[in-house]
């Protein structure tokens, strides 16, 4: 049985670990269970599949006032309805672009790379050609775009209709996930808790794959990060057929979002060894946020700008635009020195000097015991999450462009400081159960957990 279970999971994109021995189903279940409490579920199933129709509506239709929304609140269930079901063309370009990033996860070259080893002791494999990717999406998308081939602008004016698309596909996929995770998991990180709600909100697999492709590689980088760096063009494309010109505001919040896009990429097998990647299971929680909310969200600075097209003046633009790439580069260095350490286990100089480190053990749910390096030099000697405070920073700066007319803009960057203020908070928790006092040490030495001498 073991045997073949190993080879199937090799054909799938896995390696078993020999000794991998899984934990109890129960443990299981009351880990993941207690981070989303039941009660959470049904609200959220019931107020994300509107919530993006809503607002790109308010951005579009309604020049960014919520008040007009709320004056046609007896109209709600009609805006819905008209676009929930999308249309022909915002179906084309949804699967042309989610086919066109599928081959190219598949086609173009890359080296194969290890994912963390899961709890129950299977390795994911991923093909690591992300930037290629995002380098050939780009090419192909601006070759189409000048040559006269596609307009781009095409896309903000069905944008509606897309994301109303997106949400319908995203309640069906996740549906699909579950019937797969259910009966025909792609490995044996998965399990059901026999609450459909709850298994179709956070998931049953940890890493479900089908036909080979991997899901959460596609859903949250492939189409999600991918279609962020392409939406935004199309708003650049759009205000100028608007008013012939693409204005300073644009081109700085499009040109940071695109550095930080690439930034992601270059680290893309990072990303895949996160804690996000490593925890949460691929259901509605994931699959909504990466095809509906990333879209519709994330973007929503340079969507408002397309009606808005601030003039900044050169020193202004200038100067965000090069606080907003220092920005990028700060939280790419920090992500880049902890991977760093952790590949040349600390035979490596951070600012010029041997890293300090503490050395620490723990026990996985298999009952092995395993090493861990804990950096206290570079960003990491600064605050616990450090990396966050340049993310926020660049995120701040991206929309900034839009000025102040309009709070809108910065519903991202308020989202983005309550989720990583809170994933601070979780990431200690969890350090501090899985290291112990060897996570109190590393607490003693660097005190604050994003913002020094202040959080």
């Amino acid at each position: 049985m073991e045997r073949s279970t190993r080879t199937t999971a090799v054909k799938n994109g896995y390696s078993k670990a020999a000794n991998g021995k899984p934990p109890a189903a129960s443990e299981e279940k009351v880990s993941y269970m207690s981070a989303y409490p039941g009660l959470m579920v049904s609200p959220l199933l019931l107020l994300c599949p509107i919530f993006g129709v809503l607002f790109v509506y308010i951005i579009v239709e309604l020049d960014g006032g919520l008040q007009q929304l709320l004056n046609q609140s007896g109209a709600l269930h009609k805006i819905i309805a008209d676009h929930i079901l999308g249309s022909k063309t915002s179906w084309a370009i949804i699967g042309s672009f989610a086919a066109f990033q599928l081959v190219l996860m598949r086609v173009l070259p890359g080296k194969i790379v290890d994912g963390p080893l899961t709890p129950k002791g299977n390795t994911p494999k991923y093909k690591a050609n992300g930037m290629l990717a995002f380098i050939v999406t780009l090419l192909v998308f601006c070759s189409l775009a000048f040559t006269g081939l596609i307009n781009p602008a095409i896309v903000y004016d069905n944008f509606i209709d897309i994301i109303g698309g997106l949400t319908l596909f995203s309640i069906v996929f996740v549906l699909i996930l579950y019937i797969k995770g259910s009966i025909a998991p792609s490995s044996t990180d998965n399990s059901v808790s026999g609450n459909f709600m709850f298994d179709y909100f956070w998931g049953t697999e940890l890493y479900p794959r089908i036909l080979g492709w991997d899901v959460k590689m596609f859903t949250n980088c492939r189409f999600g990060l991918m279609g962020w760096a392409v939406l935004i063009l199309c708003y650049a494309f759009k205000q100028y057929s608007v008013y012939g010109f693409v204005s300073d505001s644009m081109i700085v919040s499009v040109g940071i979002q695109l550095v930080y896009i690439a930034k992601f990429f270059q680290w893309e097998m990072g990303y895949m060894k996160s804690l996000d990647i490593m925890h949460d299971r691929a259901g509605f929680y994931i699959c909504w946020g990466c095809l509906v909310w990333v879209p519709s969200v994330y973007t929503s600075q340079s969507l408002y700008l397309v009606k808005h097209p601030n003039e900044l003046g050169l020193p202004l633009a200038s100067l965000i635009l090069i606080a907003g790439i220092l920005s990028v580069l700060i939280n790419y260095q920090a992500d880049y020195q902890r991977e760093l350490t952790r590949n040349t286990n600390g035979n490596c100089l951070i600012w010029g000097q041997r890293p300090k480190l503490i050395q620490a053990t723990y026990q996985t749910k298999t009952g092995e015991t395993k090493k861990s390096l804990l950096l206290l030099s570079g960003w990491w000697g600064v605050a616990r999450h450090f990396h966050y405070l340049p993310e926020l920073g660049t995120a701040f700066l991206w929309s900034v462009p839009a000025l102040f007319d309009n709070p809108l803009p910065y519903f991202y960057f308020v989202f983005l400081t309550i989720l990583l203020v809170h994933r601070s908070m979780r990431d200690d928790e969890r350090c501090k159960e899985k290291y112990g006092d060897y996570w109190s040490a590393y607490c003693k030495e660097v005190p604050y957990k994003i913002i020094p001498y202040v959080f």
